[in-house]
């Protein structure tokens, strides 16, 4: 099966671009439904500097969509920078009756999973009937980004223990929760210096959207002048048979590419 990623343009209505992206892939008429909660799980590590986390304008469009799901959570956890739930705020805006922070760190409802040679638990609301989406920001890390966000399910706050053994622990996650249903990189910035977290990052205004999270990952890797076939993480999610991570099998779909690299460069 071939994997589809959308890479949209986002200048002009992110709304309308999000709904476009999807429209692109087949859409999402088979996980908005009302049978199924929806976990959005964001990566904010640091809310108080930057911008390195999905804007509002894109988890506002990503929530507005499942607009048939009983209830939409957007979830973190804590670590050492903060509580899950203080870190969450910076989407205040986008909480409604329907939609609903949540602290992995504070459920007690959980499931004892093996994350590399441990054994974790991880809130229920990471497993089936829920519907698990991974948002994160356009970046040029090798370690990746939507697929990196993946840590943040671990609910203590020394994560910094697996940082040795960071592609397994990932894909273990990953295969865990019976992987992610939608990945979503908010490229409204793209952010090129990995050795500086005060990178205020390149403003590129795109989407990157697909159903196969190692595939957007691939597409996102390659955008920020990255090789996927050099990335540990993408080469050994493909190894468990996870998803696709060349470049060359992987349908993109949507905007001239060309509109984007120019904005990076």
């Amino acid at each position: 099966m071939v994997s589809k990623v959308a890479v949209v343009d986002t200048s002009t209505d992110v709304q309308t671009a999000f709904k476009k992206a999807l429209n692109l892939i087949g859409d999402i008429d088979d996980l908005n439904i009302k049978e199924r909660p929806v976990t959005v799980k964001v990566g904010v590590f640091r809310h108080k500097k930057g911008h390195h986390y999905t804007t509002v304008e894109v988890a506002h469009a990503i929530t507005t969509r499942f607009d048939k799901a009983p209830v939409v959570y957007l979830a973190e956890s804590d670590n050492y920078e903060g509580k899950g739930l203080e870190r969450l705020q910076i989407y205040k805006e986008v909480f409604t009756d329907q939609v609903i922070p949540f602290n992995l760190s504070e459920d007690t409802n959980t499931k004892k999973v093996a994350i590399t040679d441990e054994s974790i638990e991880f809130s229920h609301i990471l497993f089936e009937p829920h519907v698990l989406v991974s948002t994160h920001v356009l970046r040029k890390a090798e370690i990746g980004s939507v697929l990196k966000n993946l840590l943040g399910l671990i609910p203590d706050i020394k994560k910094a223990r697996f940082h040795e053994k960071l592609v397994p622990a990932l894909l273990d996650a990953y295969g865990a929760i019976n992987g992610v249903d939608l990945a979503i990189l908010d490229g409204t910035y793209a952010y090129l210096d990995p050795t500086c977290e005060e990178d205020e990052g390149v403003r590129t205004d795109m989407l990157v959207i697909g159903r196969d999270a190692v595939a957007v990952e691939t597409v996102g890797a390659k955008f920020c002048g990255l090789e996927p076939a050099k990335l540990p993480i993408i080469q050994e999610a493909v190894k468990r048979g996870l998803g696709e991570g060349d470049f060359k099998n992987i349908h993109i779909l949507g905007d001239p590419l060309d509109i984007f690299t120019e904005r990076i460069q």
